[in-house]
C-alpha cells in the first residue's frame, strides 16, 4: 500500500510516517505541502519524494491512499480532488470547519467510492477499546453521567502561540475547541452514540492568543446520559482523564492525555479500574500506568493501513466525521446563545 502526504501542518503526520517506515504492508513515497520549506525538510528527513506541485501529487500512479494533514479549513478541498484522482482518504481531525464541507466530503467519497478513514488516535487506543467494551457489556449497569477531559497545554507554549501558528488562526482553525475538543467528541459519540442536545460554556478564560482557550459542553444522549467534555488548551497538569459512573459501578481512566501523560506516576498507580456493586474494593486492569501520549498517535497508522488492506473496517467513517463537527459546532452556538442546542443543528443557509 502505497501513500502520500498532502501537507505536513499537521504535526501528527510525522509520528504517522515514522511509524509506517517499519511497516512491511505500507510505504511512504511522496508528498506535497504549499510550504515549500516545510515540505522539502519532511521529504528529506523521511525519504519521501518532494512534489511541489498539488496536481502532480494527485496524479501519481504509484500512490493509492493519502493523508490528509493540512490545515482544517482546506480539508474539503483537499479531501474531494483526491477522492476524484482515485486516491483512498486518510483525513486528519476535525473533518471540516463546517456541515456543509463534510457534506462534500461524505459526497465525493460516495461518488468515487474510495475508502475512507477519520485518523481519531482514541480510537486506536487499547484503554480506549477496553472501556468500549465494558460499556458494551453494561460493566457499571446503566450510565449515568460520563466525564471526559482532553487538555493541552499550548497555549501558554510561546513557540505555539506566536504569530502565523494556523493552529490559532480563526479562519484556518476557527478556534482550539474545534481542534481539540474534537478529539472528546468523537469519543463521546464512539461510547455513547449521536448527542441530542448539548449546553455550553467555551470562553478566553486566561489567554487572548486564540479564539477561545477553555470549554465545558454538557451533552444529552439517546438513553439520558449526560455526557461533560472538558477541554483546556492552558491546563498544566491533571490525572483523571475519564470517569464513567452506573448505577451498577464507576470505570476511571487515568493518565489518558497529555496534560496527565508527562508527570511522574505515583508508586502502583493504575491506567484503568473499575468498582464493582456489591464488592468492597477498586479492580484495577493490566494497562501501563506510564505510556507516553505520543504512543496514542503512534497507534493510529497501524488500524488505517488493515482497513486500507481490506482487513477491518475505519476508524471513524466519513458521517462520524461529520456528526463530530456537529457536536462541536452545537457546543460553540449553545455557548454563544447561552441556551440549551438540540441535535441536528440547523446550517447557514
Amino acid at each position: 500500500m502505497n501513500l502520500g502526504v498532502i501537507s505536513f501542518a499537521h504535526a501528527h503526520v510525522n509520528a504517522y510516517l515514522d511509524v509506517i517506515a517499519g511497516f512491511p504492508d505500507a510505504r511512504a513515497v511522496a508528498a506535497w505541502d504549499d510550504d515549500a520549506g516545510r515540505g522539502r525538510a519532511a521529504c528529506e528527513r523521511y525519504g519521501l519524494d518532494w512534489v511541489p506541485q498539488f496536481d502532480e501529487l494527485l496524479a501519481r500512479t504509484d500512490i493509492d491512499a493519502v493523508f490528509i494533514t493540512s490545515p482544517t479549513n482546506r480539508h474539503a478541498e483537499h479531501a474531494v480532488l483526491a477522492a476524484h484522482a482515485g486516491k483512498h482518504i486518510l483525513l486528519q481531525k476535525p473533518m471540516a470547519l463546517s456541515l456543509a464541507d463534510c457534506d462534500r466530503i461524505i459526497a465525493a467519497v460516495r461518488d468515487t467510492g474510495v475508502l475512507f478513514s477519520m485518523c481519531y488516535q482514541m480510537r486506536a487506543d487499547p484503554v480506549n477499546l477496553k472501556m468500549k467494551e465494558l460499556l458494551a457489556e453494561r460493566a457499571v449497569g446503566n450510565v449515568a453521567i460520563v466525564r471526559r477531559r482532553h487538555a493541552i497545554p499550548m497555549l501558554l507554549n510561546p513557540d505555539f502561540a506566536r504569530p502565523g501558528n494556523w493552529h490559532i488562526d480563526p479562519e484556518q482553525n476557527m478556534g482550539m475547541w474545534m481542534d481539540d475538543a474534537s478529539h472528546a467528541a468523537d469519543w463521546f459519540l464512539w461510547m455513547l452514540g449521536p448527542p441530542v442536545s448539548v449546553i455550553a460554556e467555551i470562553d478566553n478564560v486566561v489567554t487572548s492568543v486564540a479564539p477561545d482557550d477553555n470549554g465545558v459542553a454538557v451533552y444529552r444522549f439517546a438513553r439520558g446520559e449526560m455526557g461533560i467534555l472538558l477541554n483546556s488548551s492552558t491546563m498544566l497538569a491533571a490525572e483523571a482523564t475519564t470517569e464513567i459512573y452506573g448505577d451498577g459501578g464507576t470505570i476511571v481512566q487515568n493518565y489518558g492525555d497529555l496534560v496527565s501523560s508527562g508527570l511522574p506516576r505515583p508508586e502502583g498507580a493504575t491506567a484503568l479500574k473499575i468498582y464493582r456493586k456489591g464488592t468492597d474494593a477498586w479492580e484495577p486492569f493490566e494497562f501501563p500506568a506510564d505510556t507516553p501520549h505520543g504512543e496514542r498517535i503512534r497507534g493510529v497508522p497501524r488500524p488505517l493501513v488493515d482497513y486500507l488492506h481490506g482487513r477491518r473496517g475505519p476508524l471513524a467513517t466519513a458521517e462520524e466525521g461529520r456528526t463530530c463537527v456537529e457536536m462541536i459546532l452545537g457546543a460553540y452556538q449553545a455557548a454563544h446563545d447561552g441556551k440549551r442546542v438540540r441535535f441536528p443543528i440547523e446550517q447557514p443557509s
